[in-house]
């Protein structure tokens, strides 16, 4: 479906999580399909969705239009790449930004809102937010589904690695990064 409307944003607050999460699993359940078994769809959930440390930090942007939320993502001057609160390995440690590469964190696009230019505007925003702050370089943990647009907005694969679940299921997932000056 396509929308000829415009997108504002806005820092996400702790009141707006339930509304993302729905965001989240739809995004996750849906946009991946074609890219990945059901059962990695499944197992998905496992190293996806809300990292409410991204809201805390307030680098964690909700994208509405007409009042309805219809994406969110953010970025991260923390050490932990990808992940919800529920997933293994999360690091909270503050990075350098001289040495280290800021983190583009947990992006989501309503299915309905899909390529209407949502993942776009929520990349500016969060580049512009790390190089405000001094950060030179910026990493993300791709899906094979998002791929495609960290491509076009100049990321590249560093590494790909196929992320076992507690299920047992091996997830495809890929590192890329960027420069930011």
């Amino acid at each position: 479906m396509k929308h000829k409307n415009t997108f504002t944003h806005r820092a996400a607050t702790t009141d707006d999580i339930p509304l993302l999460k729905e965001i989240m699993h739809a995004a996750i359940a849906k946009l991946q399909t074609g890219f990945l078994t059901p059962k990695q769809v499944q197992a998905s959930f496992e190293l996806m969705g809300m990292d409410t440390q991204l809201v805390e930090d307030g680098t964690y942007y909700a994208i509405e239009c007409d009042g309805q939320f219809v994406g969110c993502g953010g970025w991260s001057r923390r050490e932990t790449l990808y992940g919800a609160n529920h997933t293994r390995g999360r690091n909270p440690r503050l990075l350098d930004p001289a040495t280290e590469a800021a983190r583009i964190r947990a992006m989501y696009t309503h299915p309905d809102w899909a390529r209407q230019g949502i993942g776009r505007l929520i990349m500016e925003l969060c580049e512009g937010k790390a190089r405000e702050e001094g950060f030179k370089r910026a990493e993300l943990m791709a899906t094979l589904s998002g791929e495609p647009l960290y491509k076009v907005c100049g990321y590249t694969p560093i590494v790909y690695e196929d992320v076992e679940t507690s299920l047992g299921v091996k997830v495809p997932l890929i590192k890329m990064g960027k420069p930011l000056v």
